[in-house]
């Protein structure tokens, strides 16, 4: 009976010995499975608020997942996938002609998965009596066409409108760019470093519009949002098309986003050079799954693959559900 039992031990030792070396390389790490392993990515700067809670859950659900994630511009972050520093990107647009190119040469093709759609945010300082535009002002403001207070309210003061984006190289200066038709930017316009930045200018100078993207002014169950969002005012924009009942004004807020009500949209993609099935392609996975799709959903954004219901409320306006 003793020897039975001793043997019985000893297999079982074996052979939890043996599921812990499948599941290591040779260095004693996690192999690289799409839920266990290591991996480097790199995120637009305007994404950090909800990819920290997407990364808390994944490596809660998986312990032998380790992302470590890098927050930079838009730019910089097709730099690090180009280069191989990361795997994966969480971004606004997707590949170049020439980015394509690039991965062709190399034999690889990286796989593009919408996430989300969000918006571009313009704030003002609470004191500031201007809180409504147009897209077409939106647009001036962008290109200097529109330079003064005075030429979106003939009240308001004869001084200039100062524009401040997140970073010279983000994601969200290209969009706005584009937004605006590709022209020069307003020669009042300047970058800070990050949306925290933005955030705190406008709130101490009146006569800036800040630009930086939703997720930092969305998410009012995170009380380090809400700390920045109320130093400023988050404003309103009409659409281009004020016909079919749509010439009010609308804030970035869920429903519109959804509705395209609220004209500065634009859509989240993640974007992998995987060779193979990896913690990479698993990470992508759980962001375009049910439990990753509910997280974009709380946190104020509009989920690319989860069915979402409007609910008029009165007056067109809109409350967002599952």
């Amino acid at each position: 009976m003793i020897k039975l039992i001793l043997l019985n031990l000893s297999f079982l030792i074996i052979s939890i010995f043996t599921f812990t070396s499948c599941n290591q390389n040779q260095n004693g790490e996690p192999e690289d499975t799409p839920t266990s392993g290591k991996i480097n990515i790199t995120v637009d700067e305007t994404f950090k608020p909800i990819i920290d809670s997407e990364i808390a859950v994944f490596e809660s659900l998986y312990k032998y997942a380790s992302i470590n994630v890098s927050y930079k511009p838009e730019e910089k972050a097709f730099e690090d996938l180009l280069d191989d520093s990361a795997r994966i990107i969480i971004v606004t647009r997707e590949l170049t002609t020439a980015e394509k190119k690039h991965f062709e040469d190399l034999k690889l093709f990286p796989r593009i998965t919408k996430i989300a759609y969000d918006a571009v945010a313009l704030l003002t300082n609470n004191a500031n009596p201007d809180s409504l535009f147009t897209d077409d002002q939106v647009k001036k403001i962008i290109t200097g066409e529109i330079s003064k207070w005075n030429q979106i309210n003939p009240k308001s003061q004869n001084i200039p409108i100062q524009l401040v984006f997140d970073n010279k190289n983000s994601g969200t200066l290209r969009y706005l760019k584009e937004y605006a038709g590709n022209k020069n930017l307003s020669i009042n316009s300047f970058a800070e470093d990050s949306s925290n930045a933005v955030i705190d200018y406008v709130s101490k100078n009146k006569n800036a519009i800040g630009i930086i993207g939703v997720t930092w002014v969305s998410d009012r169950n995170d009380s380090t949002l809400l700390s920045f969002i109320n130093k400023v005012r988050v404003d309103e924009v009409s659409p281009p098309d004020s016909s079919e009942g749509r010439g009010d004004y609308y804030k970035p807020y869920q429903a519109y986003i959804a509705t395209k009500y609220y004209p500065l949209w634009r859509t989240v993609y993640i974007i992998s050079r995987e060779a193979r099935a990896g913690l990479g392609t698993g990470f992508a996975s759980f962001l375009a799954g049910d439990k990753g799709q509910k997280i974009i959903l709380k946190t104020g954004l509009v989920p690319a693959s989860m069915p979402v219901r409007l609910v008029e409320l009165r007056n067109q306006n809109f409350q967002i559900t599952k």
